[in-house]
C-alpha cells in the first residue's frame, strides 16, 4: 500500500512537471512573431531599394530566429547569449528606422556565464519599440541598464511614448512574461512598472537568489 502511494505520488510530480514543461515551449513559441514580421514586410521593400542594406537585415534577422527557435527552447541560457540577442534585436532596428533612435544599453555585469531563462528580457524591450519608438515622428528613446551581481539580476528599462496614443490595455506580451517567471522563478523575482504623465514608461524586472 506504502509503496502504491509513493508510486502515485512520483506520477503526479511528473505530469505536473511535464505540463509546467509544455505550457512554458507555447509560451516561449509566442515571442516576438509580431518584430519578426514587421521585418520580413520591410525586407520586402527594402530588397529593391537597397540590396545590402536588405542582405544584412536578412543575416541579422536568421540570427536571432536561429537563437529564438532552438536555444529559446532550453531550459536555461548563459546570460551572455542573452545579452548578444538583445543587441541584436536594437541593431536590426537602427538598420529598419529612417529616424534617428536614441538608444542606450548600459551593461554591468560581472559574471555572463549566469544562467537564466532564455528569451526572458526580449519582451520588455520589444513593448519599448513597439508601444514608443514605433508610434513616434521623432526624438524617441530607448534606456536599458542591466547589472548583475551577488545572484541578482537587475533589469531596467525605460521609452518615452505619446500620450495621446490610445493603448489597449491588454499587455499581452507582459502577461506571457508574468506567467513565465510564475512557472520558473516563483518568489524569487519582482516585476514592477510605471507610466508618466509627461509620456516616460519603466520597467524594472529584477531575479533574486538565482
Amino acid at each position: 500500500m506504502v509503496r502504491l502511494t509513493i508510486i502515485q505520488i512520483k506520477l503526479i510530480l511528473t505530469l505536473k512537471n511535464e505540463k509546467k514543461k509544455a505550457e512554458l515551449l507555447h509560451l516561449k513559441s509566442q515571442v516576438t512573431p509580431h518584430f519578426f514580421f514587421n521585418t520580413l514586410n520591410n525586407l520586402y521593400g527594402l530588397v529593391e531599394q537597397d540590396t545590402a542594406k536588405a542582405q544584412a537585415l536578412i543575416l541579422k534577422l536568421s540570427e536571432m530566429m536561429r537563437y529564438s527557435v532552438y536555444e529559446g527552447q532550453n531550459d536555461w541560457v548563459s546570460l551572455n547569449d542573452e545579452i548578444i540577442y538583445l543587441e541584436n534585436y536594437m541593431e536590426l532596428h537602427r538598420m529598419r528606422y529612417h529616424k534617428t533612435i536614441d538608444i542606450l544599453f548600459d551593461i554591468n555585469v560581472a559574471d555572463r556565464n549566469i544562467k537564466i531563462m532564455p528569451l526572458l528580457f526580449i519582451i520588455l524591450v520589444e513593448n519599448a519599440f513597439k508601444h514608443g519608438v514605433e508610434k513616434l515622428r521623432k526624438d524617441a528613446f530607448v534606456h536599458i541598464h542591466l547589472s548583475a551581481s551577488n545572484q541578482t539580476i537587475d533589469f531596467e528599462i525605460e521609452n518615452n511614448f505619446d500620450v495621446e496614443e490610445i493603448r489597449d490595455g491588454k499587455g499581452i506580451g507582459l502577461k506571457n512574461l508574468k506567467q513565465r517567471l510564475e512557472l520558473v522563478y516563483a518568489s524569487k523575482y519582482e516585476l514592477k512598472s510605471t507610466a508618466s504623465e509627461n509620456g516616460v514608461f519603466k520597467v524594472r524586472l529584477t531575479l533574486k537568489n538565482i
